[in-house]
């Protein structure tokens, strides 16, 4: 059996020299962590906040807004795939062996009579952590909900240090300050265990304006937005139904903040968004590639965006309101009874983009936590004549019902 503490002694984060399960919470020697529920700010702002992000600030929570999360996702390769001699570009053209994703959500909510207490359910923790096996073609995946501000359920206010059970992400300083992540998931009744570090080749993207992303035609119907493609490392995988592999990562990590993410009013408004297309790749040639758009409740699209950056680093091209969603086929889930599109075309300002599934059935079904099914896993991304560029994830929410957000 794969439980979580076996996981946690055997190859947990102390193993990657980072924190341990104890210390995790703990924050720099000199002085306390500061979790979001210990935040002078208690009060929600209708406003989302325009000042320029600081980093590694920014990496850290916000829980004067409504909704945040922290969002990782990539593809993963066994050590021995890529064989002898075979460069980074070549292994990373090759089909991979699983996907993985790791969320963490933090919800606030206006309580009708405000508690001054630790017990108050003002913030909510969920997570969602699945891993796509891609040669079997099956989806493990696992949801938890805990209330905020206690050792299993916390976040920080200074930098990314987010846990939520056994689920644990950490950020630190890396080679030249460049971001340097460990995750650890592990799921007793899904049957896997993953660990990674993971080093970022660049700089955050601030994606949008300067990491203001607009989701729609009212201003505030937006988010802070930032983003640390490219993520590479290694790690272990272990399964119930499959032993344990060492691995090569090729990630994404997305932090998103913000009140107003699909509009207001009722879903009905033209305005009102219902739900997402949204597409992390990282491109062969080391470019990064964002793309999104909001749908309405008949289907309209409200609004697009996305950026490119390229291997070099520099300032992203900004798609806002540039992009054009295609669909060309569809799979029907026979347990939530949605159709997905599962192959897109897509045309950008830097081309045409073929996306495809690596399979058809990725959905989750998250009712028992944020309340309703979406489809998540690992894309490929190709050119018109079918080469290969790229690899990623694919996310589509409102398909089964609208998202409440």
């Amino acid at each position: 059996m794969i439980g979580r503490r076996p996981l946690l002694n055997g190859f947990g984060l102390a193993a990657l020299g980072m924190a341990s399960p104890t210390s995790f919470a703990q924050g720099r020697a000199s002085k306390p962590a500061r979790t979001a529920s210990s935040s002078t700010s208690t009060s929600v702002s209708e406003t989302l906040s325009a000042a320029p992000l600081r980093f590694p600030r920014d990496h850290g929570a916000h829980p004067e807004t409504r909704v945040e999360w922290w969002y990782v996702t990539g593809v993963l390769r066994t050590t021995s795939g890529a064989g002898p001699g075979a460069t980074s570009t070549t292994a990373d053209e090759t089909r991979p062996d699983f996907g993985f994703q790791l969320t963490f959500f933090r919800v606030r909510y206006d309580l009708k009579r405000p508690l001054q207490s630790a017990f108050a359910p003002d913030q909510l923790m969920l997570g969602h952590a699945a891993i796509s096996d891609l040669g079997r073609q099956r989806l493990l995946h696992d949801q938890q909900v805990l209330r905020h501000g206690f050792a299993h359920a916390r976040t920080e206010l200074d930098d990314t240090r987010v846990r939520l059970g056994g689920w644990q992400l950490r950020r630190v300083d890396g080679p030249q300050g460049r971001s340097r992540y460990a995750l650890l998931m592990a799921s007793e009744s899904a049957g896997f265990a993953l660990e990674l570090t993971l080093d970022a080749p660049q700089a955050p993207l601030l994606q949008g304006r300067a990491g203001w992303s607009r989701k729609g035609p009212d201003e505030q119907q937006a988010s802070r937005y930032v983003s640390e493609p490219q993520l590479a490392g290694t790690g272990r995988l272990a399964l119930r139904e499959g032993g344990t592999r060492e691995l090569q990562a090729r990630a994404w990590l997305d932090h998103e903040w913000s009140n107003q993410y699909l509009g207001r009013g009722a879903d009905a408004s033209p305005d009102r968004a219902v739900g997402w297309d949204w597409l992390g790749l990282n491109l062969v040639d080391g470019a990064s590639l964002t793309l999104f758009r909001m749908r309405g409740q008949d289907g309209a699209v409200i609004w697009t965006g996305g950026s490119w950056r390229a291997a070099t680093g520099g300032a992203p091209v900004d798609f806002e309101q540039q992009l054009q969603f295609e669909p060309m086929a569809f799979w029907k889930s026979p347990v939530s009874l949605a159709s997905y599109p599962v192959r897109w075309r897509i045309r950008t300002p830097r081309g045409v983009f073929i996306v495809e599934a690596a399979y058809a059935a990725q959905e989750i079904d998250a009712r028992r936590s944020t309340g309703f099914p979406y489809w998540e896993g690992v894309a490929r991304v190709a050119d018109e004549a079918g080469r290969t560029l790229g690899w990623g994830y694919l996310e589509m929410t409102g398909y089964a019902g609208r998202v409440p957000l």
